[in-house]
């Protein structure tokens, strides 16, 4: 059977019927890694050994009559910066090569509670730093859909494997729109929740205040599934909400609805993308929403903003990596000194140096009033002008990339790099909730992406509208390249 055509949701009811066992479900997923990953990279670490004893094992609780859980034998990938006991954890870092971590991430234990089963580590720019997966340490991720293109990043690992279909739901985490660029570029599904509905225990911390972990899926209605079980209060993050899980009743209609078009702020679109946006908003039109204008012209400064208060958050986090506390240490270091200097000049990749440097100078003295302070003083106002927008609209609707999937090597100037961002930081900075879903191809057969954004807590509402926008169209695809019988 071709599970990999399959939804999360299929899969795990199959499994349940009786109509296939997790041993056989998790064979035909572990050949398609195996045929397709060394083309692809989307893989740091595949638990071949451990994924078919968690099947064999799930295979005995069925036959005993046990209840099963919501995952049950559905094969699920972790974006490597996020904990699994007795696993190594990288970052993509050399300073972690070796680092083993000692507890389960809350998502972990969580989707282990509902008997997923964990297929392997995904590859990430270096410490989630990265719009492309081109700065993991290893090596980088392809795009399925053209692999001499990026699958963007830092998630671009789980989002390649979703899109591939080497696995139907991948975790992945956004500070400034990894999950939801990545998926843009790869075709799939990506989900930002509304920070803190989702514990971040377990993650490492790239910008504490940016930083939210959420689902890739192949569908709106796995990701559905999968906020379903990860969105529980967790009493080890202190930014967690304290809110019970919602159910996402998921249905095509869409009913009353004002949606938000902030065309001042999308001017920087190129003609392709734009034309498959309001193309876009035009489907949402026929489904019965109003679409009315919104001014959100202040998010040009999203990313100068978010570039100041991510790097200097990850200035902070990072300073634990010494090669004491964390992190491989430098064979050459004689003293303490030289032990935090080496270490670190080793083990930390070009981007993130570049990026601890920039967090510390805009911290250091005489420069927080000129960068840090006024950022904190836009962050603000970004999140007043939301606020004003969804006070005349219940969603905002953006792109969620400026352009298809380029190719590697292509950017080699930072502040374009950074640029890649453009569209999904702002729903980072104030902290909303976000989904990005596949809306068309370029000319060349590249992925394009819509986002919806909502207000803080409206996650159900923003996946609600996804769903019914993916109902009335056909962009979900399987990459040629992977199909069946592919050459």
């Amino acid at each position: 059977m071709n599970f990999y055509r399959l939804s999360a949701r299929e899969i795990r009811d199959l499994f349940i019927a009786g109509e296939a066992t997790a041993v056989s479900i998790a064979e035909h997923f572990l050949a398609r890694i195996a045929k397709h990953d060394p083309s692809l990279g989307a893989f740091l670490e595949v638990f071949t050994e451990e994924t078919l004893l968690q099947a064999e094992a799930l295979d005995r609780k069925r036959k005993r009559g046990d209840k099963l859980g919501r995952l049950a034998a559905v094969p699920v990938a972790i974006k490597d910066n996020m904990h699994i006991a007795r696993q190594i954890t990288t970052c993509a870092s050399r300073f972690l090569q070796n680092y083993r971590a000692p507890f389960d991430s809350t998502v972990v234990r969580l989707m282990a509670a509902e008997d997923a089963l964990f297929v392997g580590k995904t590859n990430l720019d270096e410490f989630a730093m990265g719009s492309s997966t081109e700065n993991s340490a290893f090596f980088s991720t392809s795009n399925p859909w053209n692999l001499e293109t990026v699958p963007g990043g830092s998630s671009g690992g789980s989002a390649a494997a979703v899109a591939a279909r080497l696995c139907p739901i991948a975790t992945g985490s956004d500070t400034g729109g990894s999950i939801r660029q990545p998926a843009s570029l790869c075709g799939v599904v990506g989900f930002k929740p509304t920070y803190g509905r989702v514990s971040r225990y377990g993650l490492v911390a790239f910008g504490s205040s940016l930083d939210q972990i959420g689902p890739i899926t192949t569908n709106v209605s796995d990701a559905a599934l999968a906020m379903e079980i990860i969105g529980h209060p967790c009493s080890c993050d202190a930014t967690c909400l304290e809110l019970p899980p919602e159910q996402y009743m998921l249905k095509k209609e869409i009913g009353k609805i004002r949606l938000g078009v902030p065309s001042s702020f999308l001017e920087k679109m190129n003609d392709e993308v734009k034309a498959n946006f309001f193309a876009s908003v035009d489907i949402l039109r026929k489904l019965g929403a109003e679409v009315i204008e919104v001014d959100l012209k202040i998010l040009t400064n999203s990313i100068p903003v978010y570039y100041i208060l991510s790097t200097a958050e990850a200035s902070t986090n990072l300073a634990r990596f010494d090669g004491i506390r964390y992190g491989e240490r430098s064979s050459a270091a004689k003293t303490l000194e030289e032990i935090y200097d080496f270490s670190r000049k080793e083990g930390f990749g070009a981007e993130v140096k570049q990026r601890i440097l920039l967090g510390t100078y805009v911290l250091s003295a005489g420069f927080q009033d000129a960068y840090y302070r006024k950022a904190q003083k836009v962050r603000t106002l970004i999140i007043q002008a939301f606020e004003n927008a969804f006070s005349s609209c219940d969603l905002v609707l953006f792109p969620t990339a400026s352009s298809g999937a380029f190719r590697k090597g292509a950017i080699h100037d930072p502040l374009e790099m950074y640029l890649q961002d453009l569209f999904t930081v702002p729903a980072n900075l104030a902290g909303l909730p976000a989904l990005s879903l596949p809306s068309g191809f370029t000319k060349d057969g590249l992925p394009l992406g819509l986002q919806i954004v909502g207000p803080q807590l409206a996650d159900v509402s923003v996946m609600q509208v996804g769903y019914a926008y993916e109902q009335a169209t056909s962009n979900t695809k399987v990459p040629p390249l992977f199909e069946e019988g592919a050459s």
